[in-house]
């Protein structure tokens, strides 16, 4: 078959090397001049900075992305760095200590620190274990077969009753049944900040999935409590995320497929219903048997497809959808090193503990200008190669909206990224005279980037009652997949969702 995908993030190049490989005609159109999307590594001046996805889950083995790579044969190709993260919070931090304190260490220095709340913390991580249990037991169904499969099966159900009950809470009704302080509380919602989502909106079991422990501390057994599936855990991409996209991309080449960049999609072929190709923006169309879509869903089915082709209640849902917002990500190559002021690699700096009110703010269009938090990530303490000799690559980056209310982002981003930097500078003194290359990246630098009317960096936000567009459109031949998919944002979720619509293809033989 001739497949056209619009798109070259890990979702498109996921989705094409399975396709290629199985010997269909696999073409990538992508509008930007460089492949990758938001996975990219991108370069200036001995430099090299990744866009956003950090600390990665699901690449070591067993995990899915690995399985995804190693299915693919790439495994060799893409090495990786177990590593943690840092969290700071306007008078305490949470940091490993040199000696190792076990799985549960975090609660144990929570505890000194919130002594009143100590019951609550005991009460707080045997959920906690509950949910773990949960995810271990449904991986483990999806990985047996047979008796195994069945015994899993019943067990995941047994875990699930243990929980149901908070099943439809929020977040914030979750840390209100647990905890009385809004300190406390603020260590286990603070990371929703990342996806914009208040935790009035965000569902309570992603709580704990959203602050797995294996993140705060790299001795931490990625097996729990001796289980045959592993805890996720997480890992940098070393030599940046781009090494991913550059494996991807060469499968599909050297499977006879074609990548082609500065290549803007105008409009998704129909015919009688059926997708039948894509034309340019130039006017060149490419015909073709199956179309499969990656990147917004506004401008996928609004704009390429277009409302003549859909129903009025499939119009309506898109057009409701919930988005998140952008960054602003200032990307600097400095002349010291900077660790003895921050190691390891990666730290959230967070200067409030009002996370619902400085969430909703920003949903609301206003930005903090920093003042709420940040965080400082040094790839090159992982992977020397992506600075100068003697030098260190440094991300500094923040939530932002996706339109200011005063003036436009080009027009102050550079303004502001100084205002960013001068807040990094109360944790890594002197870090605008150290610097010896500087890149800023503002809403409207990723618009550009992935092709959006508005930025929603991440996808889709996981809030409580929103169901994401599904693979399967209501066009024939047209599939849909990506971070504004049913498979969600992250490069795991990504990769799994496009793996799977891949197979489905194949299976089905459209």
């Amino acid at each position: 078959m001739k497949i056209s995908i619009i798109g070259s993030g890990m979702a498109g190049l996921t989705c094409g090397a399975y396709l290629s490989r199985a010997g269909h005609q696999v073409t990538v159109l992508e509008q930007f001049p460089e492949i990758g999307g938001v996975t990219a590594t991108v370069r200036q001046g001995g430099f090299g900075w990744d866009l956003g996805p950090l600390l990665l889950e699901g690449f070591l083995p067993g995990e899915q992305s690995h399985e995804i790579l190693k299915d693919l044969g790439v495994t060799d190709s893409v090495p990786v760095m177990r590593r943690d993260r840092g969290l700071s919070f306007p008078d305490f931090a949470l940091r490993r200590g040199e000696e190792y304190g076990g799985p549960l260490w975090r609660r144990d220095r929570l505890k000194e620190i919130f002594p009143d709340e100590a019951d609550n913390l005991d009460r707080y991580y045997r959920f906690y274990e509950q949910v773990l249990d949960l995810v271990r037991y449904h991986t483990l169904s999806d990985r047996t077969r047979g008796l195994a499969a069945l015994f899993a099966k019943m067990k995941l159900w047994r875990a699930y009753r243990k929980v149901r009950d908070r099943e439809p809470w929020s977040a914030e009704e979750l840390m209100d049944h647990f905890f009385k302080d809004q300190r406390l509380k603020a260590v286990f919602t603070g990371i929703l900040a990342d996806f914009v989502v208040r935790p009035s909106e965000f569902p309570a079991l992603g709580v704990p999935l959203s602050n797995i422990e294996t993140a705060f501390d790299v001795r931490i057994p990625v097996t729990h409590r001796g289980a045959d599936a592993p805890v996720t855990a997480y890992v940098y991409l070393l030599g940046g995320c781009g090494r991913l996209v550059e494996t991807m991309a060469e499968l599909i080449e050297g499977n006879g497929g074609d990548i082609r960049t500065s290549s803007p999609v105008e409009k998704i072929l129909i015919e009688g219903g059926r997708a039948t190709g894509v034309r340019l923006e130039g006017g060149d169309v490419f015909a073709s048997d199956l179309v499969i879509a990656t990147g917004g869903a506004r401008e996928t089915f609004l704009e390429l497809v277009g409302e003549d082709h859909l129903s009025r209640d499939f119009i309506t849902y898109v057009e409701k959808l919930k988005m998140m917002q952008s960054v602003l990500m200032v990307h600097l190559g400095i002349d010291f090193d900077p660790r003895e002021y921050q190691d390891p690699a990666l730290w959230y700096y967070y200067n409030t503990y009002d996370i619902e009110g400085a969430v909703e703010e920003c949903q609301q269009g206003k930005y903090h200008e920093g003042r709420d938090g940040f965080l400082i990530y040094v790839p090159s303490f992982h992977s020397p190669e992506l600075a100068r000799p003697g030098h260190h690559a440094v991300t500094v980056y923040t939530i932002a909206p996706n339109t200011l209310e005063k003036g436009t982002w080009e027009e102050r981003k550079e303004e502001l990224a100084d205002t960013l930097i001068g807040e990094a500078e109360s944790i890594v003194p002197g870090l605008k005279k150290v610097t010896v290359e500087r890149m800023v990246l503002a809403p409207d630098d990723f618009r550009k980037r992935v092709r959006q009317g508005h930025h929603s960096f991440g996808g889709l936000p996981p809030v409580m009652r929103q169901v994401n567009p599904s693979h399967k459109t209501e066009i024939e031949n047209l599939w849909f997949i990506g971070s504004q998919s049913e498979s969600g944002g992250g490069v795991r979720g990504v990769m799994v969702g496009a793996r799977n619509v891949a197979r489905r293809i194949l299976r089905e033989g459209k």
